[in-house]
């Protein structure tokens, strides 16, 4: 005989647990007195299992508990009790024998009939019934243990029932099947990723303080409408009909004194370090929405474990019933050992037979409430859609209603939480809108942008104005509200910005810039702006709906837009246009490719007109003869070979501008003297080579822009437009200046830069009004002492000639400071000291 002596060391450590097993496995050889050796064999394994992992596997189950409807949480106990019965029937059958079996004396048809009883003898047999019965002669001896032993394992294995010896094994590996079956989708790599996602994000969702805040803002959102709407009501004698029906308008609005104090207080419960949390959210639902709503993979997955387990479940309701009836406890066994033991037939006892009857009712009972629960869910899944979730009942409810709805397994994850509590998915909501994100936006906004922080921004622009740039922000500033000062406002690359009623306050502002920024405006706002607002700056990628307010500003004296306006397509502007009957500039930075009819007949007030066509040819210009009351004309870049004869109608054009175009020649210039009022005149940027003679007969001419241009002779007649104050003719080709040039006696800008110009007339030194004499990047070798007669020159610009030395005169120039002198400044440095120094201290002496 051996036996087996087993010793465990357990040690524990905190904050965690250790296991060390040490087992001593000592084999004697034999219990005989002269046993004198033994063998020891020392094995030692360490184990450790922290308790932050074994509580980490708890808690990830249990993260999963709001994903789990209630049948499948009853599935879950079932397969509990079903894995406890597992464990019963195993338990028992290792503690207890397996069979018990006695050897058979008796026999009747090959079986069994009275069992041998040791030491007793036979009575009240019939001898009739008895067949085959042999007495033993002599001593009757017990059967040794290890026979008995021997003979139980025989008949163990050999006649009885496979379901009876393998009950708790077959109950053991079904429950593993269902359970599996139940939290395969929970472990897939494929959808647990989703599923781990989304619980992060709902639990998230459901703590954040910004959904409380939402939540509470909506309650008294509702309320104030209720009282604001019965109040009005009732001062007003508006009719029920008549408060519904006008619930959207004022809404949209805002302009309760309720909603104010509301936002007002319930913005303060939102800190900065609470506000960036719940914008970290935001950006987490929308990129879990467009990963999740791709695929429906989790909706499958699920459907397919529920109809394995309805299979597996088919399966054994068919089979486990009909198997119990093989759990007997009375089992005749014959085994060929009559050599050993000297008896070949043996009646045997299956003590767990009772049991295990009991236990597989019990299991089929269980397996009939599981497929219950599988043929329900299975029915829940076919009844309706659930690739598709709406919040309609969320949107009716909150002030929310542009809360979308999702699709595929973001509908079905959804649809299962709400198995759990509907309210998850109702504060999850609150995340997926945009009305609840820019509110958000805007409350970190204003953390962010303080009223002292607004005013380090405004700056004085070109024209003195007291001007806020915002560039790039997420949204508009409460704050900016608070700078009355404000008069011009430019907004630039911010998208969904709201002007609310506050702007009221800015009862400076004039004018308004939108550079690529969407504005959504106020009822009461919108009243104000029309009023107040009289320049507008509007550039876009493509004029969207939304945009439509701008037209609404009655008041608007000058409109400049930029971007891709359709003509045939977008009936914003052509709409628009009409109802701004007071404009009076409008610039078009577009691809026309003509002009709108609307510009044409429905701004009468309209004086400047200014087309930037980008290259794109502009047609049908005859249309302008009707434009009579024009002042301004500008066509630039519109890709124009001559000048249009429709100009001429317009009698009381005072400027043109026809820059940007592939002018070669400007003989239509001749009827130009029918513009009486024309005093401006810019042909720069073509590729015009010569100047007509006609060009005298502008006598009105003020001002004459020539520059880059192709032109290599100024012609005399030119000269004869003696109220030219402006002329500059540079980027040109042109090799001298007409004598003729002192007839110019009002001149008080010229510009010949980067012409080839070797040397000046001296009459030009008696343009005794010239102020701005640029002579920059000509072929200049000297310059002549006589240009201290131009007494009123402030600049002077010589740079890129060929002069070594400056006339000592400039000294005379009492206007000309070393600013005002533009050259090199080796050139600069070889004026006698006192004319440096005279030069320099005029730039501290105003003009």
């Amino acid at each position: 005989m051996c036996y087996y002596r087993l010793k465990c060391k357990i040690i524990v450590l905190i904050p965690e647990l250790t296991l060390t097993k040490e087992w001593h496995l000592r084999k004697n050889t034999s219990r005989r007195k002269d046993s004198s050796t033994s063998l020891y064999l020392i094995c030692k394994v360490e184990d450790m299992f922290t308790v932050t992992e074994l509580k980490h596997f708890s808690d990830t189950q249990a993260a999963y508990h709001i994903l789990k409807p209630w049948w499948d949480v009853l599935c879950h106990y079932i397969s509990m009790v079903m894995l406890l019965i597992a464990v019963l029937g195993g338990a028992l059958q290792f503690s207890q024998s397996k069979l018990l079996c006695l050897p058979c004396k008796l026999t009747r048809d090959k079986n069994c009939t009275v069992a041998w009883d040791f030491g007793d003898t036979i009575s009240s047999v019939q001898s009739e019934t008895i067949v085959n019965v042999t007495l033993p002669n002599g001593i009757t001896n017990y059967l040794d243990r290890q026979q008995y032993s021997y003979v139980d394992a025989v008949c163990y294995e050999k006649q009885l029932h496979w379901f009876a010896k393998f009950f708790p094994y077959l109950v053991l590996l079904q429950t593993f099947i269902f359970v599996i079956c139940g939290n395969f989708w929970l472990k897939f790599p494929s959808t647990s990723s989703r599923l781990e996602h989304f619980v992060a994000i709902l639990h998230k969702c459901f703590d954040s303080p910004w959904t409380t805040r939402s939540l509470s803002e909506t309650v008294a959102e509702q309320r104030s409408e209720k009282l604001s709407f019965s109040k009005s009501s009732n001062l007003l004698g508006f009719s029920t009909t008549d408060v519904e029906s006008s619930k959207s308008l004022i809404s949209h609005a805002q302009i309760g004194p309720e909603i104010k104090a509301v936002d007002t207080t319930i913005s303060k419960v939102l800190d900065k370090r609470e506000g960036e949390q719940a914008k970290a959210i935001f950006e987490k639902v929308k990129k879990f929405r467009m990963h999740v709503e791709e695929k429906d993979i989790i909706y499958k997955l699920y459907m397919k474990q529920i109809i394995a387990k309805v299979v597996m479940l088919v399966i054994i309701m068919i089979y486990v019933p009909y198997f119990v009836s093989f759990l007997t406890f009375n089992i005749d066994c014959l085994v060929d050992i009559e050599a050993f033991t000297g008896y070949q037939r043996y009646h045997c006892v299956h003590s767990l037979a009772t049991v295990f009857q009991v236990l597989a009712s019990f299991y089929v009972v269980l397996v009939t409430m599981y497929e219950f629960m599988c043929f329900y869910s299975l029915w829940w899944m076919f009844r309706s859609s659930l690739k598709q979730y709406s919040f309609a009942a969320v949107r009716e409810e909150s002030s929310y209603s542009d809360i979308p709805d999702v699709k595929n397994d973001f509908a079905f994850i959804l649809h299962l939480s709400d198995q759990y509590d509907p309210l998850y998915s109702k504060r999850f909501s609150i995340f997926l809108s945009e009305v609840s994100e820019n509110k958000l936006k805007q409350i970190n906004l204003n953390h962010e942008w303080t009223t002292d922080k607004l005013k380090q921004k405004l700056t004085k622009n070109a024209k003195d104005k007291v001007e806020l740039h915002l560039f790039m922000l997420s949204g508009l500033p409460d704050s900016v509200f608070e700078l009355t000062e404000i008069e011009v406002l430019k907004l630039e690359l911010i998208s969904e910005a709201k002007l609310p009623s506050k702007v009221t306050q800015l009862v400076n502002l004039k004018e308004l810039w939108l550079l690529y920024s969407t504005i959504i405006v106020d009822l009461p706002a919108l009243y104000f702006l029309s009023e107040n607002v009289r320049i507008l700056h509007l550039k876009f990628a493509e004029l969207e709906k939304g945009s439509g307010w701008i037209f609404s500003l009655s008041n608007l004296k000058e409109l400049y837009l930029v971007g891709s306006v359709s003509l045939d397509n977008n009936r914003i502007l052509i709409e628009g246009l009409q109802k701004l009957k007071n404009l009076r500039v409008l610039y078009l930075r577009s691809s026309l490719p003509h002009i709108p009819q609307v510009v044409i007949e429905s701004l009468p007030s309209l004086y400047k007109l200014s087309i930037n066509n980008e290259g794109t040819r502009l047609l049908m210009l005859n249309s302008l003869k009707k434009m009579t009351n024009l002042k301004v004309l500008e066509l630039m870049n519109c890709d124009l070979e001559r000048i249009p004869h429709s100009i001429v109608n317009l009698i009381n054009l005072r400027e043109i501008n026809l820059k940007g175009n592939y002018l070669k020649t400007v003989e239509e210039i001749i009827s130009f003297q029918h513009l009486q009022k024309l005093s401006c005149l810019k042909l720069w940027h073509n590729t015009i080579a010569y100047i007509p003679i006609q060009i005298g007969t502008l006598a009105d001419l003020e001002q004459l822009y020539l520059n880059h241009n192709k032109i290599k002779i100024l012609p005399v007649q030119l000269l004869l437009c003696s109220k030219i104050r402006h002329l500059d003719i540079s980027h040109n080709n042109l090799n001298c200046i007409p004598e003729e040039i002192y007839y110019l006696k009002n001149l008080q800008y010229f510009s010949v830069t980067n012409n080839y110009i070797e040397a000046l007339p001296d009459s030009l030194f008696q343009c005794k009004n010239l102020q701005y004499l640029l002579l920059g990047r000509n072929s200049l070798s000297t310059l002549s002492p006589q240009i201290c007669e131009l007494v009123n020159l402030i600049k002077l610009e010589l740079t890129g000639n060929q002069l070594e030395l400056l006339p000592v005169e400039l000294e005379r120039c009492r206007r000309l400071k070393s600013s005002g002198l533009i050259v090199e400044e080796s050139l600069f440095n070889s004026l006698p000291s006192s004319v440096k120094d005279h030069l320099q201290k005029s730039d501290k002496l105003p003009l």
